[in-house]
């Protein structure tokens, strides 16, 4: 039997609803085809990692990500026009 997988998107509105609490685990577990105990473990991972959604840390690692993503695209354009000088001036030696 092969393992169904479900994305983080469908995983989160499955918890929130369980969060929610305007239905059991179990008629969320009838509802969706999941076990009960995957849900409320969805559910804690949820309540879990709320706080961090709203943390200055998780705000600070997402600019240095953005700082480092930009610098990254500078460099590659560097290279770029480094490459073709050299392809240029490797033509003229031929």
């Amino acid at each position: 039997m092969k393992r169904k997988n479900y994305s983080p998107k469908q995983k989160s509105q499955i918890a929130l609803e369980a969060l929610k609490g305007t239905q059991t685990a179990a008629e969320l577990s009838s509802q969706y085809g999941i076990h009960p105990t995957m849900i409320s473990r969805w559910k804690s991972q949820l309540q879990d990692g709320m706080p961090l959604i709203f943390s200055k840390t998780t705000a600070r690692r997402e600019k240095q990500n953005d700082e480092l993503i930009s610098e990254l695209y500078q460099q590659i354009g560097q290279l770029k026009v480094e490459l073709d000088w050299l392809k240029k001036k490797s033509a003229v030696f031929k």
